[in-house]
């Protein structure tokens, strides 16, 4: 009777511990986020925005190098796709990641203009990557701040995570709905999802983004 009561007091304790968990992922999940981009796509292939995010630091940074496979999650118009599928070359695969029809049509449309075998288009969910593979780097490049459901995607993309993978979050500080997050925020969600801050820089751009590295804890 004693090992019964002893067993249901574990079992009431851990629901309500679950319970809880739930509540507040739920209570996160809601905060405000931005409109998903849908105009035109063209926008993102500025001049010189390769000089103003560093894009090749980035790419270091998380470890991009020949023969890897890398996620770009909210990837728009491909202008970090081809830039990684360059960087890992044909031993390697690049998986273009976005919620956007037509941004899988245009990227489609654009690694074939540009000869690139080794990227994959993937038509993803609003909290889940789809990823068909485990994949050692990962760039959120002004995406994060569209994310409704950051706490769950970042669970998902975390089961296709290879040993030692980095995920970077490039954005803007913001209040969710003006197409930018504070990156503290963003802290707070992958820890909860997870993950490890691995490293933070301010280089990209100008003092209003953030780059945040991230790293599946052990």
């Amino acid at each position: 009777m004693v090992k019964r009561c002893a067993l249901f007091l574990v079992l009431l304790l851990q629901f309500h511990v679950l319970t809880a968990r739930t509540q507040i992922t739920q209570q996160t999940e809601s905060r405000k986020t931005s409109t998903p981009y849908t105009g035109d796509l063209s926008i993102f292939d500025s001049p010189g925005r390769d000089e103003r995010l560093q894009i090749n630091r980035v790419m270091d940074i998380l470890a991009i190098a020949p023969g890897k496979t890398v996620a770009d999650i909210g990837a728009g118009s491909g202008w970090f796709t081809v830039r990684a599928a360059r960087r890992v070359g044909e031993a390697g695969t690049v998986y273009a990641v976005d919620i956007n029809p037509d941004a899988i049509r245009y990227i489609e449309s654009r690694i074939r203009k540009e000869n690139l075998h080794n990227v994959k288009p993937i038509l993803g969910k609003p909290d889940d990557p789809l990823l068909p593979s485990k994949v050692d780097g990962v760039l959120l490049l002004k995406t994060y701040h569209e994310v409704a459901q950051p706490i769950t995607l970042l669970r998902n993309l975390r089961r296709s995570l290879a040993p030692g993978a980095r995920v970077g979050v490039i954005d803007r500080n913001g209040n969710g709905e003006n197409h930018g997050v504070a990156r503290e925020v963003v802290m707070r969600e992958a820890i909860e999802a997870g993950y490890q801050l691995l490293e933070q820089d301010d280089f990209v751009k100008d003092g209003m983004d953030y780059f945040l590295v991230f790293g599946a804890k052990k």
